[in-house]
């Protein structure tokens, strides 16, 4: 249910044959009380009517980029400072193409450019379409912004073709917006430390040792903490995305040890600390002050390893905080996994797994496995690491009661 307090939804239809469950998705929204406008492409009107929307929606419907007064023509730019949230649904390769590089030539792509508020996207389109590398591209340009993707289903598609493709559930729609408007402050005033990205090992001045990790994980474990309440430090190694939200401080750090120092500096006050980083296990002894020359049949590299940071949190940690580790495994991965959150006095591991081709470094979705100290176990399906992230947030706090 929404709140007492009528909230702004604004649902942005593309065109497709899914376009006639835009529908739905507006008839939810005004059976929860919200207040609802509707602002559609032109090719989405060859699919569904003004009248049938307007007559949904019960306010008019924006379609033009030039309207018959001057105010009419600038409407669709107000409703995105009005807008609580905007869902496009269903969502074309083109509008996801236009938003991810910022062209602007129809309303609804104007909007989307001038909307502050949360922005989900649900794509709907042909298999093969969605499987394109640049569509790929462009829905994880957007996914690194924080734009919330709603996965489009498999099965079989409307143009004769079975694959992923299909436009996610109207009421699966509505109940991911809804939750995420209306989900409560749980934890209000808590203090989390995050610590995301990959390490930099450095070699010589240009060389250095590093991993493929984006920090995408991590960011948005930041992000579902900071909107449930918390203040959060994110703690990150160098990766191109960025962050938003008020109540993320975020500090970029290079090596491992400058994580290292900058976690045990930044955990003292904390409640929650997740290690979700991909912190380098080893640095090279010596960094030359010139760049090496490549003069050598072979080249030998001693490496000592770097410091443990989640090893010192166990060691340290006090009775009223809550530790979360990362572990990446490609073998025995439950026990190693188990062995893991033993050893280094965990409270939860969460295990990610190299041998899911949907999962792991620089995939938008992701698989994961939560094993806590008691041994209780939580797995996922294969989903957006937005959604990754709030289910491993939710079983935490769930499971310890930190707040």
């Amino acid at each position: 249910m929404a709140l007492p307090d009528k909230k702004h939804i604004v649902i942005g239809i593309t065109g497709g044959i899914a376009a006639y469950k835009a529908l739905s998705l507006i008839r939810l929204f005004k059976q929860a009380e919200y207040d609802v406008r509707v602002v559609a492409t032109k090719n989405a009107l060859e699919f569904v009517t003004p009248l049938t929307i307007e007559t949904l929606s019960q306010n008019s419907l924006y379609h033009e980029m030039f309207g018959p007064s001057p105010k009419r023509s600038v409407d669709h730019i107000a409703i995105a400072d009005w807008a609580d949230a905007v869902v496009i649904a269903p969502a074309s390769a083109n509008i996801i193409g236009k938003y991810a590089h910022g062209i602007a030539d129809d309303p609804l792509s104007t909007l989307l450019l001038a909307v502050k508020a949360p922005v989900f996207v649900a794509p709907a389109m042909n298999c093969n379409m969605y499987s394109h590398p640049a569509v790929q591209a462009n829905l994880t340009i957007l996914q690194e912004r924080g734009v919330h993707i709603v996965e489009p289903q498999g099965g079989f598609l409307a143009c004769g073709y079975e694959g992923q493709g299909r436009l996610e559930d109207p009421e699966q729609i509505f109940k991911v917006v809804d939750q995420y408007l209306n989900q409560e402050l749980s934890l209000q005033g808590v203090q989390a430390v995050v610590t995301a990205g990959p390490t930099y090992e450095s070699i010589d001045p240009v060389r250095f040792i590093g991993n493929h990790s984006s920090g995408l994980m991590g960011f948005e474990l930041a992000q579902v903490l900071a909107e449930m309440g918390a203040q959060v430090t994110l703690v990150t190694g160098p990766t191109r995305l960025t962050v938003t939200h008020p109540s993320i401080e975020r500090v970029d750090v290079v090596s491992a040890q400058q994580m290292y120092e900058t976690v045990m500096a930044k955990s003292q006050a904390a409640k929650l600390i997740i290690m979700a980083a991909a912190v380098a296990d080893y640095t090279p002894v010596t960094v030359a002050n010139q760049k090496i020359k490549k003069d050598q049949q072979e080249f030998q590299l001693l490496l000592r390893k770097t410091k443990d940071i989640l090893w010192e949190l166990g060691q340290n940690k006090r009775n009223d905080q809550c530790l979360v580790g990362f572990a990446l495994e490609t073998e025995n991965e439950i026990e190693n996994a188990q062995k893991k959150l033993q050893n280094k006095k965990c409270d939860w591991i969460v295990l990610n797994s190299m041998n899911h081709p949907q999962a792991g470094f620089n995939k938008p979705t992701n698989k994961v496995m939560m094993i806590s100290k008691e041994n209780q176990i939580v797995e996922t399906e294969v989903l957006s690491k937005k959604e990754i992230a709030a289910e491993i947030v939710r079983t935490v706090v769930n499971s310890l009661k930190i707040n």
